[in-house]
């Protein structure tokens, strides 16, 4: 059970928190990018299930 076992599983979810990070930035640019990086890591994490 190491780290790199469950490395397709950890990406998504550091593009979902950076996305998160990103949205609540009060900027009409890093919003529209971070709700950009959250779907993109949402349809990310669907794909690798």
């Amino acid at each position: 059970m190491a780290l790199s076992d469950h490395i397709d599983e950890v990406e998504p979810t550091l593009l979902i928190a950076i996305g998160f990070v990103l949205f609540v930035i009060p900027e009409p640019a890093t919003s529209t990018l971070g709700v950009g990086l959250m779907l993109l890591g949402i349809v990310w994490w669907f794909q690798e299930w």
